[in-house]
Formats: C-alpha cells, structure tokens, sequence
C-alpha cells in the first residue's frame, strides 16, 4: 500500500506537464486518430517507464506481446487488450497503473481527468477517440 501511495505522490509530476504547444497544434489540425493513438503510446510509455524503470517496462511489454500477441505500437488500436495483459501481470495494481496512464494522457490533451462509475480502461479511449475524430 506505501508503494502505491509513493507512485501517486510520483505521478503527480507527470500529470502536471505542459504539452509543447507545437504538438497541440499538430494534434488539434492534424489527423487526430493518429495523434491521439501516438500520445497515448506516449503516456503509457512514459508511465510504466516512471513507475517500473526501463527494465520493468520491456518486462511488461514482453509479456502482453508474448501472451496477447499485442505489440507496444499496436496497444492504442486495441486498449482493452492492453488492459487484460497488464491485469493479468500486475494483479490489483494494474487499476493503478491504468488511472495513472489516463491520468497522463488527459493532461497531455489538456484534460482533466475525472473517473466515471462503471467505466474501465478502454472506455475512456474510446470517448476520447469519439471526442476527437468528429
């Protein structure tokens, strides 16, 4: 319980970033699937770098591509496979570890992050991506 309070305490660095306004200009004009699929790599990347170390994320991306056939460029397609994977690893910490990566990816849109009931991982990119492709 103290490590996950420790990397929340950690987190909140991440969540408070700047997007470099060269990148919103970019996600704002240009096509916006494909900006938001490479900002969400981003986030998880940077995320389970953060919190796991290089080591512990090529861990973790070995494991979901071994056992999910899912490689670390394609997670953006299919999050709720990434989110199966990652449960099956990481057990109770892998919520955590998805509020984390939202938590991230909302603030490099410039986004607040609020949690809804009854929504999971893949939820939330799937409203983003409605939000932003029309």
């Amino acid at each position: 319980m103290v490590a996950v309070i420790g990397m929340t305490r950690r987190f909140h660095a991440v969540e408070t970033t700047s997007v470099p306004s060269d990148m919103k200009r970019e996600f704002k004009v240009g096509n916006r699937t494909r900006n938001l699929e490479d900002l969400l790599l981003g986030a998880i990347d940077e995320t389970l770098r953060h919190v796991f170390a290089d080591v512990g994320a090529k861990v973790i991306y070995n494991h979901i591509e071994n056992k999910y056939h899912l490689k670390k460029e394609e997670i953006a397609k299919k999050p709720e496979t990434f989110s199966i994977g990652l449960e099956k690893l990481l057990s109770s910490a892998a919520p955590v570890i998805e509020k984390m990566i939202l938590k991230n990816l909302y603030s490099r849109l410039e986004l607040k992050f609020a949690e809804k009931k009854d929504y999971e991982f893949s939820d939330y990119i799937k409203e983003l991506r409605k939000r932003f492709e029309g």
